[in-house]
């Protein structure tokens, strides 16, 4: 079946809720209320839709938003401008069938006309091979590795530099911005606020 990516719904979250949580051990789990957030403050916040149903999702964020993961705020210390992806996850049933992928081609073309960077953080405890060698192919480079506060666990630190991102700003976004398409508007329901939510 056809895979189409489009923004989430407020009424979804508790779809993308018990899709996140039921993802294992890769995955972060999430509450209601952190979900929420990401709703509120999310540069990007798509998921994957197959046959009616919602089979996957990504959630990023830029450097103006006050999310509190501490891998974010480590970029955020070293970097002006970035796309900072927080979570993809994927349904069991839909995995090693091309969705990550669908999804890094959207969430690159969202970033490149936006910001100079897209970031990430793959687990390195445990150990997650799929996921750094899918991230080496998308042209990802480590920049560091680290403990998280949150759980103790290391995590390699991950950034792309976008290429067309230079010329879309000189073109673009130094003069009279973006052209008012839908593909290039900002999410709907973005309202970056004062709260910080881990």
């Amino acid at each position: 079946m056809p895979i189409q990516i489009r923004e989430v719904r407020e009424s979804e979250l508790d779809t993308v809720l018990a899709l996140n949580n039921a993802a294992g051990p890769n995955i972060l789990p999430l509450t209601l209320e952190q979900l929420r957030f990401s709703f509120e403050e999310a540069a990007y916040f798509r998921v994957a839709e197959s046959g009616g149903r919602i089979v996957g999702f990504l959630i990023a964020f830029d450097e103006n938003s006050h999310y509190a993961s501490s891998n974010y705020r480590w970029l955020k210390a070293r970097y002006p401008e970035f796309i900072y992806i927080d979570r993809v996850v994927i349904a069991s049933a839909q995995r090693g069938g091309g969705v990550g992928r669908i999804f890094y081609a959207d969430v690159t073309s969202f970033a490149e006309v936006r910001k100079p960077l897209l970031t990430c953080e793959v687990f390195l405890e445990p150990r997650n091979d799929i996921a750094l060698v899918f991230h080496g192919t998308y042209g990802f480079q480590e920049v560091g590795q680290r403990v998280m506060d949150e759980n103790g666990l290391r995590v390699s630190m991950l950034v792309k530099e976008l290429g067309s991102y230079q010329w879309v700003k000189a073109r673009w976004l130094d003069g009279p911005g973006l052209p008012d398409l839908p593909w290039l508007a900002e999410r709907p329901h973005r309202s970056v606020h004062a709260g910080e939510v881990a």
